[in-house]
């Protein structure tokens, strides 16, 4: 299927690894020029090796408002066609064993960022009447997943900015949507196994395996299915749709609104 973005331009946050490198593999395999943003200099130099004219790299944290301006510098006149906003989540706890920092911090990691580069970079896409914004957030948007009152509790202000903003703006031009993963085979994973296996006294494998058998689909996603998904959301073809959060979670979700 000809996805129309050829020669287009993307943004692809986290694109090292994951979710994000599997979204940019989607990209340039339908053409489409990116700026891969990650903090690793050389798995990014391997990539900008890898595809020398379809990718362009900014090493930076994308938390961080300093490298929000630089990559709007990067982008500079260019129209930009979307961007998959996406970066690491919280460590694994329960409600009470957080601190009060750890609330600040998370509002940091998986809201304060998005609410910025959102408002940097829709105004761009506005004005070309033309753009996609894909989130990456979790599934525990809509199910609670143990372990994860941190990141649940901010990701589902991001789907409450999100749906706003994309009422605000939907005859704009510009959609914006949420892929909520469930369990998949990510680096991003780890936190939860190792957190469920000292809680249970058991090896992280042993908590994969017993993680992996409670999904409906008896084992965890791979990354390219979610990527994919993202790619089509990021594409011409998505332009009806907006505002929406997305599971892919193995159908894990009971709620028949899941």
């Amino acid at each position: 299927m000809d996805l129309h973005i050829k020669d287009q331009l993307f943004i692809v946050c986290g694109a090292t690894s994951g979710f994000g490198a599997a979204v940019l593999k989607y990209l340039v395999e339908d053409k489409a020029k990116v700026i891969a943003i990650a903090r690793g200099k050389e798995q990014l130099n391997a990539l900008q090796k890898q595809y020398p004219t379809l990718v362009e790299t900014l090493c930076a944290d994308i938390t961080e408002p300093a490298s929000i301006k630089r990559l709007l510098d990067q982008i500079g006149s260019r129209k930009l066609a979307g961007a998959f906003i996406n970066a690491g989540g919280p460590p694994a706890m329960k409600t009470l064993e957080t601190k009060i920092e750890d609330w600040d911090n998370a509002y940091q990691q998986l809201l304060r960022w998005k609410v910025e580069l959102t408002q940097a970079l829709v105004p761009l896409m506005m004005k070309e009447s033309y753009g996609r914004m894909v989130f990456l957030e979790s599934s525990s948007v809509k199910q609670p997943i143990d372990n994860l009152v941190l990141s649940t509790s901010l990701r589902l202000s991001v789907v409450g900015f999100v749906k706003t903003l994309s009422q605000e703006i939907a005859d704009s031009g510009v959609t914006l949507n949420i892929v909520g993963p469930g369990y998949h085979e990510t680096p991003a994973i780890n936190r939860l196994l190792d957190k469920k296996a000292e809680q249970e006294n058991i090896t992280a494998q042993e908590a994969k395996d017993k993680i992996a058998s409670g999904i409906r689909m008896k084992k965890m996603g791979n990354p390219d299915d979610l990527g994919q998904l993202a790619v089509w959301l990021l594409s011409p073809a998505s332009g009806y749709i907006s505002g929406q959060t997305i599971s892919v979670d193995g159908g894990q979700i009971l709620g028949v609104h899941g």
